[in-house]
Order: structure tokens, then C-alpha cells, then sequence
């Protein structure tokens, strides 16, 4: 590390989890990053080669490093992303990888479809996330697939397409995942009711009914819904 000025500010970081932010000369945002422990995660960048070229050009040109503290790695994670949807960092960009995080989504469609998804399309859809893991994304998914048995296809299922019987359940109905509502045994009310609760969940809101799922899996809990 040639500037003892950044050996100085890594030393002055604290062993808490937080969001960290370099700045250049001209003191221009250069990129925003989480962590878990904010003086390991910031001194990694300086004691190693990396193997991007990218990534080395950006460490040459750190001369300032400001971080926040809070409370848990997963409001890092949130921070993170608000601070790069606000600040637009150069090297947040450059340096964007298919390591992305996972949301739920609550699909804009004539019975909603709720999956995992990597990318939010700007088309009415509810998005739920940033989550820390797949696994928290995947026990979370389980858990409202045993509470509300919805579908699972990527059919058109409008009005008339259902009036039409252009669709026939599957195996996925047949087994008890879901209520056939691609050849009307399941109306839009009830099926809507269901994604209300789910919406709920996700929000955060739990309740009694809920309680033997997540005693099921325990030290389970809904993280990072927004």
C-alpha cells in the first residue's frame, strides 16, 4: 500500500458489519460495498492482487474510504443496494457479475405466480428482497408453498383463455400443489385471497397460523422484505 493515509483510515474501521465507500483524488463516489466485518472486508482489497484488471485499477485510484455502521450484515445488504441506486458508483457497474442477489416476486399476471428471481423487470411485479442467501429464499418459498397451494406454470391464464378451456391441469394439481385455477376450480377471489396472505409474509407480518412452519425449521425468520 503506498498512501499511509488509507493505512491509517483501514485501521480506523471497525470489526462491525456496515457498507463501505471508496472515493478518488477528486473525491468522486468510486464504488459502494457490504460487509460483515468492515476492517477485513476493506483491508482484502489492499493486501492481495486481484485477479481482475479492473478491480486493481480500482484500488490505485482509492484515496478516501468512508463507511457506515448498522446494526446486521443483512441492513448492509439493503444499504448497499439503496446507496448504489442513489450514487450510480463507476466501478459498482464495471465490475457487475452475475452475482446478484435474490428477490421474491409477485408476478403482475392473472393469478400471480411467486418465485425466486435474480432480476427485477419494471412491469407492475412486486418485488420483495434484497435476501443474503438462496437458502433464506428457498425456506421461505417452502414455507408459503405448504401454506397456499398456488401455480406454478407460466400459462396466459386470462378470463377467456380459462372460458376457452385452452388449459388442463397438470400434476402439479393432481397432487394437491395447486387448485386448478387453468380450468376454473379455483376463482380469482380465492386464489387473490392467498396472494394477500403471502404478500403479508413477505412484508413481514406473521402470524399464529404460521407458528408450526416456523417451528418446523427453527431460527427461521423473514429477513431484508421490502
Amino acid at each position: 500500500m503506498n498512501n499511509p493515509s488509507l493505512g491509517l483510515q483501514i485501521q480506523s474501521l471497525p470489526d462491525n458489519p456496515g457498507v463501505y465507500q471508496y472515493y478518488d483524488k477528486e473525491d468522486k463516489i468510486l464504488y459502494v460495498g457490504k460487509a460483515k466485518n468492515l476492517k477485513k472486508r476493506v483491508s482484502s482489497y489492499f493486501n492481495k492482487i486481484h485477479d481482475t484488471a479492473k478491480t486493481n485499477v480500482l484500488v490505485r485510484k482509492i484515496v478516501t474510504i468512508k463507511h457506515i455502521v448498522v446494526a446486521t450484515e443483512s441492513d448492509a445488504l439493503l444499504l448497499e443496494n439503496n446507496l448504489i441506486k442513489k450514487l450510480q458508483p463507476r466501478y459498482n457497474v464495471m465490475l457487475r457479475d452475475d452475482k446478484s442477489y435474490p428477490w421474491i416476486c409477485i408476478k403482475n399476471e392473472p393469478f400471480p405466480r411467486v418465485f425466486s428471481t435474480r432480476r427485477m423487470v419494471k412491469d407492475g411485479s412486486e418485488y420483495f428482497g434484497p435476501y443474503t442467501s438462496f437458502k433464506t429464499v428457498s425456506t421461505i418459498l417452502d414455507m408459503i408453498k405448504e401454506l397456499y397451494p398456488l401455480r406454478n406454470c407460466n400459462f396466459d391464464l386470462s378470463a377467456t383463455n380459462i372460458k376457452n378451456g385452452k388449459f388442463k391441469v397438470c400434476l402439479e394439481y393432481h397432487i394437491g400443489n395447486c387448485k386448478g385455477p387453468c380450468e376454473g376450480h379455483e376463482s380469482f377471489e380465492n386464489y387473490q385471497t392467498q396472494v394477500n396472505a403471502i404478500r403479508e409474509i413477505l412484508k413481514g407480518k406473521l402470524q399464529r397460523k404460521h407458528a408450526r412452519f416456523q417451528n418446523k425449521n427453527e431460527g427461521f425468520c423473514i429477513e431484508n422484505a421490502v
